[in-house]
């Protein structure tokens, strides 16, 4: 399919959205109910029951319809309405534009309605732009009020979109909602103070990951984002990450770099843990990996990562027992030693066996590629055909 957008010259394949579109292209449109990694979705499925304090509260086992962030709207040549690109498929020949001011001025009162329900002073401060850490106060309140104190700083995407639509001091007042922070889970902080009800995390436990851990729970006639039970292992989450990775806000934040702040770089990586190959991004900052993020595009993956790809990997790196020199027993005792003198040691110690003396035992925690070595070693340079594998964990 051909379209234009923005004057832009673009093509994708049938079925495509607007948003999937622009994205293509490289051309930018504010989206906090969207996301690459999931589908297209308008219906979010509530839990039948769900926990609230000592009393269950019975919900209809109906979808509910959700119109989203209304922040994608675009303008189509020959239509009257500005229609969401997010929902929009593309049309042959479609003309499309995606900043005008009758959008933008639409964008900004969708976008006054989010901010209703979230902490905004950080996004209309006039001193934003030049704030230095030593001006950071506010981390003395007790609860999240700007933007020194929000674990998302700069990594905020409703701060992205803000300066994209623009917003100013005639922002609505923000009444703290009072939710208690949900600080019992293993890996990641639930701060229902800090969520626009994007809904992305719902449709990523329940479309992508198929778990129906968190969804839409109901009190005192609002609806609300929640899981079946007061902790995530009482709901029967696999803490996969696939909400954390989504969330817009700071509203889910990984315990390991709550307040490490924004990488330095980003290192491509195979995840080190089985045979699959998932794709992984390391994030690194001052020469530590402080966090995980999986590989959007990867083929294998498609973004998404277990529990041990995007939560185990930097505290086994930087662990404090882990090896990382080659030891020798040296009069009955373990000594450091130069790799190559330990492949020394080892090739010398090898070569006093024959081939039908030696066995080869692969691990189901290497990599395909790395079993692959190992057994042409085995084959090819030891001579032995003795060679198993362990199958499983």
């Amino acid at each position: 399919m051909n379209l234009t957008i923005d004057n832009t010259k673009v093509t994708v394949e049938q079925g495509a959205t607007i948003l999937e579109a622009a994205r293509s292209a490289g051309i930018y449109i504010p989206a906090l109910c969207s996301h690459p990694n999931l589908p297209p979705s308008r219906q979010v499925k509530p839990f039948e029951a769900v926990y609230r304090g000592k009393e269950e509260v019975k919900n209809d086992n109906s979808s509910s319809e959700y119109e989203g962030c209304q922040l994608c709207l675009v303008k189509i040549e020959g239509k009257d309405d500005l229609p969401t690109a997010c929902t929009t498929e593309v049309g042959e020949g479609m003309v499309v534009q995606t900043n005008t001011p009758e959008i933008q001025q639409k964008r900004r009162g969708n976008l006054n309605t989010i901010l209703a329900e979230h902490p905004n002073v950080c996004l209309a401060c006039d001193r934003k732009e030049d704030c230095d850490p030593f001006r950071g106060g506010i981390r003395k309140a007790s609860i999240i009020t700007g933007c020194e104190f929000c674990p998302n700083n700069f990594k905020c995407e409703l701060q992205e979109v803000s300066a994209y639509i623009g917003v100013d001091e005639s922002l609505p007042p923000y009444e703290y909602k009072g939710t208690p922070s949900l600080k019992s889970d293993s890996f990641f902080e639930r701060n229902y103070n800090l969520c626009i009800a994007c809904t992305r995390c719902v449709r990523a436990c329940q479309e992508v990951r198929v778990n129906n851990t968190v969804g839409y729970v109901f009190q005192d006639g609002n609806a609300t984002i929640g899981s079946k039970a007061p902790s995530l292992e009482e709901s029967g989450c696999q803490f996969c990450g696939a909400c954390v990775d989504v969330c817009p806000t700071g509203a889910l934040t990984e315990w390991n770099n709550k307040w490490d702040g924004v990488a330095d770089t980003r290192v491509l990586s195979t995840c080190p843990y089985c045979g699959v190959g998932c794709q992984l991004e390391l994030l690194v900052k001052k020469d530590r990996i402080i966090g995980v993020s999986p590989k959007g595009d990867g083929t294998v993956n498609q973004g998404q990562a277990c529990v041990k790809g995007r939560f185990g990997i930097a505290e086994f790196v930087h662990h404090t027992d882990r090896l990382t020199v080659p030891l020798i027993r040296k009069n009955g005792n373990f000594e450091e030693a130069s790799w190559d003198e330990a492949l020394d040691l080892v090739a010398e110690k090898m070569g006093t066996y024959n081939a039908n003396e030696m066995a080869v035992i692969t691990s189901a925690k290497c990599t395909n590629e790395e079993n692959y070595v190992i057994q042409k070693f085995a084959r090819a340079v030891l001579g032995t055909n003795n060679l198993d594998h362990c199958a499983r964990l």
